[in-house]
C-alpha cells in the first residue's frame, strides 16, 4: 500500500487576472478553488494513473472541514486529524507570470505528530511505501520529519520517498529514503551555489546525498527536464516535452506519482524516470493536475 502525508494541506484559490497591477483593484477573469499540499497531490495523481493510496495529515477549523468534504468528493481514501487553528488557504495568481500567496497553516504540535506517528505505525506493513511531502506548519521545525522516519523505519521496513526542502529534507537522509527529490533550485540552496548547476553538476550533488543516506536521488529542472542518480550507480537524464507552461503547481508532485507508478510496474529506473518526467510536464500544460491520457499522449512525443 502507498500512503502519503501531507503535515500542510490547503485549499487552493485560484485565479487569473490579465495584466495584474500592484496598487489598484484587480479583477479575475477566472476562478476556481482545489484542495492542495504535496501529499494530496500525489495520492490525486496516483489515483488518476490507477494507483490506490490512503492520504493522512492534519486539518483545523473550517477551511479544515472544506479539504476534508473535497477530498472525499474527489473519491481518496483518507484520514485527517483535527488540530487546532485554521488549514491554510493559499492563493494562486495567474497573470504575465505566477505569484502565489501561501498561508502559514494549522496550529500542529509535537503531540499531534506522535499521534501521525501511532496512527502510522499501525497501518504500515513491510514492503509499504511512505511518501512525506512538503512544509511543515510552525511551531513544527526542520526535524520533524526526521523524527518520525527515526520512530518508524526503526520497527517497519518500508519503502520512503521525501520531498522538502533544506533541512526538512537532508535531515531524513540517515534512515536511507528510497528516493529524494528536490527540484534544481531546492538544490542549490542545499549545496551553497551562487548559479544554477548543469547536469554534470548535478548529478555529483546528487552521489554527495547519495553518500549521506538517500538510495535514489531525481532532481527535476522544469522545461529542462529531469537528471536521476540511482542506487545502481546510474546517472541518466530526460529531456522534458514542449509546451505552454499552464500551471507548475503540482509538476513535482505528479513526477513522484508518475515515478512510482512506472517503477512498481516495471522495476526500471529509467522508464520510471521518462514517465516521472512526462507527467510533470502534463501537469504543468493543464490547469490542475493531468488525466492518464495526457500523461502518455506527453510520454508518446518523448520517444
Amino acid at each position: 500500500m502507498i500512503y502519503t502525508v501531507t503535515f500542510n494541506p490547503s485549499l487552493d484559490y485560484y485565479v487569473k487576472v490579465n495584466n495584474l497591477k500592484s496598487g489598484i483593484v484587480n479583477r479575475t477573469s477566472t476562478e476556481y478553488i482545489t484542495v492542495g499540499g504535496k501529499g494530496l497531490n500525489v495520492s490525486l495523481a496516483l489515483k488518476e494513473l490507477g494507483d490506490p493510496s490512503y492520504a493522512l495529515g492534519f486539518v483545523a477549523g473550517f477551511t479544515g472541514r472544506a479539504i476534508d468534504e473535497k477530498v472525499s468528493a474527489l473519491g481518496l481514501e483518507h484520514e485527517f486529524l483535527e488540530v487546532e487553528g485554521q488549514s491554510r488557504i493559499n492563493v494562486k495568481i495567474k497573470s504575465t507570470t505566477e505569484t502565489d500567496i501561501n498561508g502559514t497553516g494549522a496550529l500542529v504540535t509535537e503531540d499531534d505528530v506522535a499521534r501521525l506517528t501511532k496512527r502510522l505505525k499501525a497501518l504500515l506493513k513491510d514492503g509499504d511505501w511512505l511518501i512525506i511531502c512538503g512544509s511543515v506548519p510552525p511551531p513544527l521545525d526542520d526535524r520533524t520529519y526526521e523524527n518520525l522516519l527515526k520512530k518508524i523505519k526503526t520497527v517497519k521496513n518500508i519503502n520512503v520517498v521525501v520531498d522538502a526542502c533544506g533541512g526538512l529534507l537532508t535531515n531524513t537522509l540517515k534512515y536511507r529514503p528510497f528516493l529524494i527529490k528536490p527540484n534544481i533550485f531546492e538544490l542549490s540552496e542545499i549545496f551553497g551555489l551562487k548559479t544554477l548547476p548543469n547536469t554534470k553538476e548535478i548529478a555529483a550533488c546528487a552521489r554527495t546525498l547519495q553518500k549521506q543516506g538517500a538510495r535514489n536521488v531525481i532532481v527535476s529542472m522544469g522545461s529542462d527536464g529531469a537528471v536521476m542518480v540511482t542506487e545502481t550507480d546510474q546517472a541518466m537524464y530526460v529531456r522534458a516535452a514542449r509546451g505552454q507552461l499552464v500551471n507548475s503547481v503540482g509538476a513535482g508532485d505528479s513526477m513522484i506519482a508518475g515515478f512510482i507508478h512506472e517503477y512498481l510496474a516495471s522495476g526500471n529506473y529509467f522508464s520510471a524516470l521518462n514517465f516521472a518526467t512526462a507527467a510533470g510536464s502534463a501537469c504543468a500544460f493543464t490547469q490542475h493536475l493531468a488525466t492518464r491520457e495526457q500523461i502518455e499522449y506527453i510520454e508518446s512525443l518523448m520517444l
